[in-house]
């Protein structure tokens, strides 16, 4: 018996168990490979096409994520903007109420001022008529009775004295 060249029984054998293999294969084998290869090539492609619907909707959500954004931006920008409005008003109506008080402040003092020279004026008459009875007794010599006769001449000399002239102007 030679190595390259085998018995033609053993030939025979070899062939017949091959071909049985083959069928075997070919019958049981090969349809559940080819099944599992088509069940796997449909899984690739399902999971392809779920991988472009995820993509697209990816593609929406950020679509969707840059519309809000701009929302976003859009409402900030109106809150700063009433923000500023509600500020200038808000300092408007403070410099508005200061200057209203700033001239009661200024016409409180005005009157303030009017009375106290008015009581400044009275108390310089009281005690210009009280000089001026004083004056008058020594210049004259003579002592007014009564002080309603002393109060009478001073008022009398005050109103000639301060009665406007016929030429002058108050």
């Amino acid at each position: 018996m030679s190595l390259l060249l085998p018995d033609s029984g053993l030939l025979f054998w070899m062939v017949l168990i091959f071909a049985i293999v083959v069928f075997i294969l070919a019958k049981f084998g090969f349809p559940v490979i080819t099944r599992m290869l088509e069940r796997r090539k449909e899984y690739i492609d399902n999971s392809l096409r779920l991988a472009k619907e995820a993509d697209a909707k990816m593609g929406q959500m950020m679509e969707e994520q840059a519309r809000m954004i701009a929302q976003a931006r859009e409402e900030q920008n109106r809150i700063l903007k009433e923000a500023a409005q509600a500020r200038d008003s808000i300092v408007q109506k403070a410099r508005e109420q200061a200057q209203d008080e700033a001239r009661k402040i200024l016409e409180e003092a005005r009157v303030k001022i009017e009375t106290e020279k008015e009581s400044a004026l009275r108390e310089i008459r009281s005690q210009v008529a009280v000089l001026s009875v004083k004056v008058a007794e020594k210049v004259i010599r003579q002592n007014l009775s009564t002080d309603k006769a002393q109060m009478d001449l001073v008022s009398r000399m005050l109103d000639e004295v301060t009665a406007p002239k016929a030429g002058e102007k108050n």
